[in-house]
């Protein structure tokens, strides 16, 4: 198993404590004051499938020179570092224009979870930051736009939320339309087949080969008779289904 190297680029020439309460892994985001040596521990932006953070380190000098162990020299690095975080949740946000179905929303949500909790906890780091240091206008700034960052973030957070329940409404109605469509389509293959039924079932108890004394009796008008009572009875059918279907809806209805 290789060793990883350490977090703390080793030109840095910062208390010996820091190098002993820093592991191997960036662990959550932090501030380490001592000696007038100012450490802030961040992360960059999360991806939704990273299960593990990658740290980005700040250094501050007591006499408030800034370094970073991947963005530069000066308090431009910090600033770079949270204009990360703002291109990725624009980023966002242009998918959040596109989104119309609850599984890119879903996606949506799987992304700006870890980020916005990074956000907020960035904030959170650099206020602690600000408070360690006092008076410092370059980390009041980005402290600044950390806060503006964590609302940016909520907010899309909420959109998207607000998003996804819309689209499972309406598919939900959609599924309900199209039940109400399926139901409204048998109802009338049942009013159908009651107006037939009678018919088709004189008609092959008649057309049975077997003798039954009516083959030569008053033909055709028997024949006609037979129909009409077939047709009737198939109204009559049909009337007693939708009758029972319209006392069934007005039955939920005041009920």
């Amino acid at each position: 198993m290789t060793r990883e190297p350490p977090l703390l680029p080793a030109a840095w020439d910062v208390p010996g404590i820091f190098r002993q309460r820093l592991g191997q892994r960036v662990g959550r985001q932090r501030v380490m004051f001592a000696e007038g040596h100012l450490l802030v521990i961040l992360h960059q932006p999360p991806k939704p499938d990273e299960t593990r953070r990658t740290g980005r380190l700040f250094w501050r000098e007591p006499d408030g020179t800034w370094h970073s162990n991947s963005l530069g020299s000066g308090i431009q690095a910090l600033h770079r570092h949270i204009e990360e975080y703002n291109r990725a949740l624009q980023a966002l946000e242009a998918r959040e224009d596109e989104a119309e179905t609850s599984d890119d929303y879903f996606a949506l949500l799987q992304a700006i979870a870890p980020l916005f909790r990074a956000a907020r906890n960035m904030y959170d780091t650099l206020q602690q930051a600000r408070q360690a240091v006092g008076e410092d206008r370059g980390l009041i700034s980005c402290r600044d736009d950390a806060y503006a960052l964590q609302r940016t973030a909520e907010l899309l957070q909420w959109n998207i939320k607000g998003g996804l329940e819309c689209a499972i409404a309406r598919r939900a109605e959609e599924e309900a339309r199209s039940s109400r469509e399926m139901a409204m389509a048998s109802h009338r293959l049942n009013v159908l087949a009651a107006i037939f039924f009678p018919v088709v079932t004189i008609a092959s108890i008649f057309g049975m080969n077997l003798k039954h004394g009516l083959e030569d009796v008053l033909s055709p008008v028997l024949f006609w008779a037979v129909l009409l009572v077939g047709i009737v009875s198939g109204f009559a059918l049909k009337a007693a289904i939708v009758h029972g279907r319209l006392s069934r809806d007005e039955r939920r209805r005041t009920g």
